[in-house]
């Protein structure tokens, strides 16, 4: 399995993954690193004020962290990725349903229950929801309470704030 780091807006994001896909992509929370301490991890590099992937970027990664660098651009809305997650086959099922999410739309984790076919299951979806380990390419981030409230996130509400922030279509525009 090969992992590399990359520095985005939100935190560093470790993304692991093989020939078969990528299967996680998370935040990493205090972490301190430096080129010393980085156990072979590569990085995204500021260079003249711009992100540029480091050519030590696994191969099979590299495509994912380009993406990933879009998407905080404003430019990539959907990803198209080659994913490996592990998991239940009832999580891999909510999860395909959570890439059905469009850029910039929510949905409850009722609604979500629904769409599988099953109102009860409420609890469950949420469940398998905090399991995703593909976060932002499964975008878990776009589930939110029925009554519009931001709810449960494993990477804190303040990224999904964020994110959500980040696809809104009325997000204020700078002026300068």
């Amino acid at each position: 399995m090969d992992e590399c780091i990359i520095k985005s807006p939100i935190g560093y994001t470790k993304i692991s993954g093989d020939v078969n896909g990528i299967s996680s992509v998370i935040v990493l929370d205090n972490i301190e690193l430096s080129e010393g301490k980085s156990n072979n991890l590569s990085f995204l590099r500021k260079q003249e004020s711009k992100e540029k992937i480091t050519d030590i970027i696994p191969v099979f990664l590299e495509d994912c962290a380009f993406q990933l660098q879009e998407y905080f651009q404003g430019i990539r809305k959907k990803f198209d990725l080659k994913l490996n997650p592990e998991g239940t086959n009832f999580q891999k099922q909510v999860w395909k349903q959570l890439e059905q999410i469009p850029y910039g739309k929510t949905v409850s984790y009722l609604d979500l229950a629904k769409q599988l076919g099953d109102v009860k299951a409420i609890r469950a979806v949420a469940n398998a929801n905090a399991k995703n380990p593909l976060w932002i390419i499964v975008p878990c981030h776009r589930v939110i309470g029925k009554d519009g409230s931001l709810t449960g996130y494993a990477g804190g509400l303040h990224r999904k704030e964020w994110l959500l922030h980040h696809e809104s279509p009325f997000k204020q525009q700078s002026l300068f």
